[in-house]
């Protein structure tokens, strides 16, 4: 059989990171909508930016198929994104003059606990949704956070892959060379 140098892709619905920035948009625009007027061009900034998060997780999964260069850079732009998406939430905890959570704050112990395990926007919903606007910011920084960590170890594993592996046009040669060895 011959070796194929294009991996199989795709699969970005499987990925944790994708998972849970499915939830920041979702919590996103949750949020905008009901802690901004209408008019306020930072909801078209969040929602936006909460958007390329997502949107660029899962392009860099169908790139990687063929572009392990794409798929680093795609999935570092889905980084970039959610940390503009972070400093917008801080910036509206800062000028309300309302607190992010500490480390060991108890919310912030609970929304790391709720984070171990399989979840969904449900499983946030009661913080998303809450009627202070200080516990929704703070759960979704919380989820903002997360879904960066697991970004930056995303990128780290790419990394490292494409140092053991190689591209594609690496791939493509070890296949031909592949080819040429074996009898017609």
């Amino acid at each position: 059989m011959a070796e194929t140098f294009i991996p199989a892709h795709g699969g970005y619905k499987k990925l944790l990171s994708y998972q849970k920035s499915e939830i920041v948009y979702d919590a996103t625009v949750y949020f905008t909508q009901r802690f901004f007027t209408k008019w306020d061009r930072t909801i078209d900034q969040m929602v936006q930016a909460a958007r390329s998060g997502k949107q660029n997780i899962a392009e860099a999964s169908l790139a990687s198929g063929t572009s392990k260069e794409m798929e680093i850079k795609l999935t570092n732009v889905a980084r970039a994104s959610l940390e503009e998406l972070l400093i917008d939430y801080m910036d509206f905890l800062r000028t309300r003059n309302l607190d992010e959570w500490p480390k060991d704050h108890p919310y912030a112990l609970r929304l790391r606990e709720l984070n171990r395990q399989s979840s969904s926007y449900d499983t946030f919903r009661r913080g998303i949704e809450h009627q202070d606007p200080a516990i929704c910011a703070n759960v979704t920084i919380g989820l903002i956070r997360v879904t960066n960590y697991l970004l930056d170890q995303q990128i780290r594993r790419l990394e490292q892959d494409f140092l053991k592996e190689g591209g594609m046009r690496e791939r493509m040669t070890r296949a031909r060379l592949a080819s040429r060895k074996r009898p017609s």
